[in-house]
């Protein structure tokens, strides 16, 4: 018997207080196991599904279902920007989660040390924030959503403001991540190129009201590396996703969906 979604988004619509209608009649299922990316133009509502996901929001209408309780109260996030505390050492910054759950340090100190055993900063347990490089404050953020061993994983353009060697470096990780610790990746990327690296499906977002345009389904068990990027497959994929993207600035647009292998 095929298990029930992780999560569902079941006719989600959101409007805000200035009369903004971000996403109308949204309905997406989230499976274990994958790596789900949402792309589309700025403004199409893609972080407002994250945020739905993570209960920072409520919906205007529709509902949320969630197979198990225990997943809605088991997430971790990584936004656009790192969001460390500025006085916290990275230690301390990685184990602000459990230290809000009430965690003991001397009990959470495993937990920490793994986590940041697996984003490679365990040499920089003490060093502070201002002392990183871009790209080390972003491992230390992933290293904070890791820490609590979280079911799902919802990451919010953590990369864009990197620069391209460590845009690929970052995405190489998460994938051994993912590998490592079996979780679920919900990802918002406004790259093409990114969606297709890292994907198992791509949901294609409209500009306005959020209608998903084009669903790219991504055999999970190919190798992803730098003869990936390199592949017809891979360019088959970011050629499908631009092109829906350029199909997503115009509002009459009738539904696709197929599966390259």
């Amino acid at each position: 018997m095929t298990k029930a979604p992780l999560v569902s988004l079941r006719n989600i619509s959101k409007s805000f207080s200035n009369g903004l209608r971000v996403l109308d009649d949204y309905t997406l299922d989230i499976h274990t196991g994958e790596t789900l990316t949402l792309l589309g133009p700025s403004g199409c509502g893609k972080s407002t599904v994250l945020r739905l996901i993570e209960g920072l929001i409520q919906p205007s209408a529709g509902e949320i279902v969630w197979r198990d309780a225990n997943i809605k109260n088991n997430l971790g996030a990584v936004f656009q920007e790192p969001t460390l505390l500025p006085w916290a050492n990275v230690f301390d910054n990685v184990y602000l989660p459990l230290r809000l759950r009430g965690t003991p340090r001397v009990k959470a100190r495993q937990n920490v040390e793994e986590a940041l055993a697996n984003v490679g900063l365990s040499d920089f347990a003490f060093a502070l924030p201002r002392e990183l490089s871009g790209g080390m404050k972003m491992r230390c953020a992933i290293a904070r959503a890791l820490v609590t061993k979280p079911t799902i994983i919802l990451l919010d353009e953590p990369f864009a403001a990197l620069d391209e060697v460590t845009r690929f470096r970052l995405n190489d990780d998460l994938l051994q991540l993912k590998k490592l610790l079996s979780s679920t990746i919900i990802f918002v990327t406004h790259s093409v190129f990114e969606s297709a690296f890292l994907s198992t499906r791509i949901i294609v977002m409209s500009k306005t009201g959020g209608r998903i345009i084009d669903e790219i389904k991504v055999e999970p068990t190919i190798g992803r590396d730098d003869n990936f990027r390199l592949s017809p497959l891979f360019q088959e994929i970011s050629r499908r996703a631009t092109m829906s993207l350029k199909r997503s600035l115009d509002q009459n647009i009738n539904l696709t969906s197929s599966d390259p292998q």
